[in-house]
């Protein structure tokens, strides 16, 4: 019977174990199915390692932390308890279950704790920091005298320590008073024994704060502080004291630091008058609080409002230096003066490569014409980028637009499980137009379009068109994940009224294994993964498909540019671009601003640029700035998952570029830190404003946006990609300089200002933009186009460098009111007080250099073909032929045709009637 009995006992407890270990299994599932798929992609991605340490980074730090704390929590819990025990008591108390019970909530506590003090990347920074060395080089604050390292790494960890610290014995108090008093809170909170409210009173206060754990306590929470205040000194350099200043000021160096030394004293104090109990003494101490807020204010108001300039001399300048080192505007910036003249005569053949890449296409209008001219279902063209190639041997400006999916032009069919997860699962091929070339029609012309792919230059080729990773792939549940190489064909193209299917043959995506499915049907909650009959052994699984999500997965300590771009490589592959920053807010006396919507920064490096193949999915990061100390770092802590920019290829290399977020911040902290002199800076004597631009005469003006553009900088004839904006001054519309960020090769990453001399008078863009309002003749086409059914739109003013002066340039659109397909119809030119407003880019050209050289009055701006006819006319017939007559009569009939037809948006029509004036003008 006793064997029985064991037995059964023996059985019940497997029994018993069996289900705990289900239910935690169950209860852990979703993350035991995640983790198993992070592992199999990031093997797929070749960085597993960089995955291991990741969570290592991570999951240390707080593991630590919470064994600290737990270690301090423990041990202020049974000092309580046995201060409890000296006096009657429950017999509870003493029970092993109260202790395992009260060691289980304490452990939770400590792991809430750790997870609420402890930044991990605060940690790892600190780590990859320390193993980086001091640079000669590195930004020395003035005040302090501490490198960067001290800023980005060691300030940061020791404000994380001291947290920790004064947490833990926050918290230990509050449980010793607890456990101290836990009989008397139980009395008072069970039911056996009534009472009408929770005394207070009753508990024991004073005598608990009397016992040398208490003490302590309060000696280590003091001494912490002591040292919070001592690092708090730094917090200092980011105080912003208004427009002229960031950092220590007068006040803050004389007055503030001194008070601060007094708290210190004054903490440090509290702490031996309370370890020698004489803690009502130290309570005197906190008068030392008033003199600290109080005593700088009135300083300020009674000694240094008056005299400002004076004494903020040396901190202004510590701010100027600062601030233009924080965002790079010392090391590779030129700064020279430019003296321009308001008009020159261009010399075409000097010149050509940089007039024959003039962009003609704003992106707005060539991304909603193309949808219009290139339409492909279900695809969309989710952005338009600039860039440049080497076509027919020659350096040319290109727009490019991917297709990429859009599964709700599928309609109700999207919610068919096979099509988004296994039939419809890329996007195809991508839209590329040279910017400066239109057709008869007003329409782009184009190297690449069509599906099959179509390519009309053999400077490119297109062999791999399907967009498997992209900026708009839907890579969330319920579309995630998708599967390839299945029993289902992918969706490639329409093809009249067939459809033209395709199959992955890459080896981007994870394998797909019976485990693996089993743990992506459990961690998207979606049993049709297990279910479907559609994989095979050599189906593959793709996840984090959009660029952007990849790369934080991959690297979540970048912060990511908001604008990739797409690459034709010499092989025909199709490869995404993306800049990457490095950002800290942590730079001595720097002015804050922001990247996009996130926080604010006054530090930012472009130091990573980081390339996705569409198809596959690889990820590459190259290292652009290995100057940077926190790309540094992180190297050293990820040592594979980064590559030097020599390991880029050369045909991903030549498409680098200046990213056009970090220009516009840059670009807006020049306008004001161009100014060095304190005296000027503190008074804006020099302010400059980033130019306007208006499209009506009564608009209040917008802000240019920077430009990707061909041109030459002053003093040299080689055309490169540059992304360009000017200035004016401060509440004025004249243009005072103009920033570059070249581009190309060796240039990459530099910044060239060229400030105008004040000698002359250089119209900015706004005042072009007035110029071309008020001309009678191009404001009546506009208005007349305007209400014939259709709308004018305004391509946003080019502002072009070209020998010492300034050729601007604005495309102007016609778009019919029935569908969104803009069409170049015009295009102004100007330069100096030289305004020409023609049919096209290349007769306003002609008129704009004819004029300026003299060799012919300037045409009658707005009047369309008529001068020119008659300029052809006089030389091609003597005065008197009959011919000529007739020839004049039937351009000129042609001509009416032609604006009758443009007057009624039938742009068809119209260039039939321009190619019939061509021949004529030809004979």
């Amino acid at each position: 019977m006793p064997n029985r009995s064991f037995g059964q006992r023996k059985h019940r407890g497997g029994l018993v174990t069996a289900i705990v270990v289900i239910c935690v299994l169950l209860l852990c599932s979703r993350y035991i199915a995640s983790t198993l798929i992070d592992y199999s992609w990031w093997s797929s991605v070749g960085h597993l390692g960089a995955w291991i340490n990741l969570w290592l980074y991570r999951t240390l730090p707080v593991a630590i932390a919470a064994i600290l704390f737990f270690i301090a929590f423990w041990i202020a819990f049974k000092r309580g308890i046995r201060r409890e025990l000296e006096t009657p008591h429950f017999g509870f108390l003493r029970n092993p279950v109260f202790t395992r019970i009260a060691t289980a909530v304490l452990a939770l506590i400590a792991i809430a704790a750790a997870n609420a003090t402890v930044n991990s990347w605060t940690v790892i920074r600190f780590f990859g920091g320390v193993q980086v060395p001091v640079s000669k080089s590195e930004y020395v604050d003035p005040i302090f005298h501490k490198t960067l390292h001290f800023y980005f790494f060691s300030l940061p960890f020791y404000n994380l320590l001291l947290h920790m610290v004064l947490t833990s014995a926050i918290l230990a108090l509050v449980l010793y008073w607890v456990s101290a008093n836990v009989e008397n809170i139980v009395r008072r909170l069970t039911p056996v024994y009534p009472r009408t409210r929770f005394e207070f009173e009753e508990l024991s206060f004073g005598n608990v704060l009397r016992t040398r754990f208490v003490r302590l306590a309060g000696v280590i929470f003091l001494i912490g502080l002591a040292v919070k205040l001592y690092f708090n000194r730094f917090n200092l350099l980011s105080v912003d004291h208004g427009p002229f200043l960031v950092g220590v000021n007068w006040v803050s160096a004389h007055v503030t630091l001194p008070l601060i030394w007094l708290m210190i004293f004054g903490a440090v104090a509290a702490a031996v008058l309370i370890m020698t109990r004489y803690a009502r003494w130290a309570l005197a101490l906190l008068i030392i609080l008033p003199i600290r807020f109080i005593v700088p204010s009135v300083v300020e108001a009674v000694y240094v409002h008056p005299n400002e300039l004076a004494l903020e001399r040396p901190y202004i300048q510590d701010h100027i230096d600062g601030t233009r080192s924080a965002y790079g505007l010392t090391g590779h910036i030129t700064e020279r003066t430019f003296e321009a003249e308001p008009e020159m005569p261009i010399d075409y053949a000097k010149h050509k490569n940089l007039l024959d890449n003039v962009r003609l296409w704003d992106w707005r209008a060539f991304h909603d014409t193309i949808a219009q001219i290139q339409p492909l279902r279900p695809y969309i063209y989710v952005d338009t980028d600039v860039d440049r190639y080497m076509i027919d041997g020659e350096l040319r400006q290109v727009m490019i637009s991917p297709r990429e999916l859009d599964l709700s032009q599928l309609g109700s069919a999207a919610n068919n499980w096979v099509n988004p997860h296994l039939m419809y699962t890329h996007g195809y091929g991508l839209v590329m137009a040279e910017a400066n070339r239109i057709t008869p029609d007003g329409l782009p012309q184009l190297f690449i379009q069509d599906a099959p792919v179509e390519v009309t230059t053999k400077s490119l080729q297109v062999s791999q068109p399907e967009i498997y990773y992209g900026e708009n792939t839907p890579d969330s549940p319920p579309i995630e994940p998708i599967f390839v190489n299945t029993k289902q064909p992918e969706f490639n193209y329409p093809s009249g009224s067939q459809s033209v299917y395709t199959e992955h043959k890459g080896t981007g995506g994870i394998k797909v294994s019976p485990l693996l499915r089993l743990a992506a049907a459990i961690k998207y909650g979606d049993p049709n993964i297990v279910l479907t009959d559609y994989l095979t052994r050599q189906s593959r699984m793709m996840i984090h498909r959009t660029i952007t999500n990849r790369l934080r997965t991959l690297a979540g300590f970048l912060r990511l540019d908001p604008d990739p771009y797409m690459v034709v490589t010499q092989s025909g592959h199709l490869v995404w671009m993306i800049d990457c920053y490095m950002t800290s807010d942590s730079y001595p006396f720097s002015r804050g601003t922001y990247l996009g919507y996130n926080r604010q920064i006054n530090y930012i490096r472009n130091s990573i640029k980081a390339t996705v193949d569409a198809y596959t999915g690889e990820v590459n990061l190259y290292v652009f700035d290995p100057n940077d100390i926190l790309v540094q770092a992180y190297w050293k802590l990820f040592p594979h998952l980064f590559k030097p920019e020599s390991a880029m290829p050369p045909d991903l290399r030549a498409h680098a570029r200046y990213p056009e977020a970090l220009f516009s911040i840059e670009a807006n902290i020049y306008r004001t830190y161009h100014m060095r002199d304190p005296e000027a800076f503190y008074n804006r004597a020099d302010l400059w404003d980033i130019a306007k631009v208006a499209s009506s005469p009564n608009s209040p003006g917008s802000l240019l946006q920077p430009t990707y553009v061909v041109a030459t900088l002053p003093d040299d004839n080689q055309p490169e990609f540059m992304l360009i904006i000017p200035f004016t001054p401060a509440h004025k519309d004249n243009l005072i300089a103009y920033m570059a960020a070249r581009c190309d090769g060796a240039h990459l990453g530099q910044i060239v200002v060229e400030q105008l001399s004040k000698k002359n008078i250089i119209f900015g863009p706004r005042q072009i933009e007035a110029r071309i309002n008020q001309d009678r003749n191009i404001a009546k086409d506009l208005a007349l186009w305007n209400q014939q059914g259709s709308r004018v739109l305004r391509g946003q003013i080019l502002v072009l460098p070209i020998d010492n002066s300034f050729l601007y340039i604005q495309p102007i659109y016609i778009q019919a009111a029935q569908a969104s397909m803009p069409q170049l119809r015009k295009v102004a030119l100007a330069m100096g007080n030289r305004l020409v407003f023609a049919d096209t880019y290349e007769e306003a050209l002609t008129e704009l250099i004819a004029s300026l050289k003299g060799e012919a009055p300037p045409k009658q701006t707005g009047a369309p073909a008529p001068v020119q006819v008659e300029t052809v006319k006089t030389a091609a017939a003597p005065p008197g032929s009959a011919q000529a007559v007739k020839t004049l009569t039937q351009i000129r009939d042609h001509l009416e045709q032609y604006r009758k037809f443009s007057a009624q948006g039938k742009w068809a029509e119209a260039g039939k009637e321009l190619d019939a004036i061509q021949k004529l003008v030809q004979k």
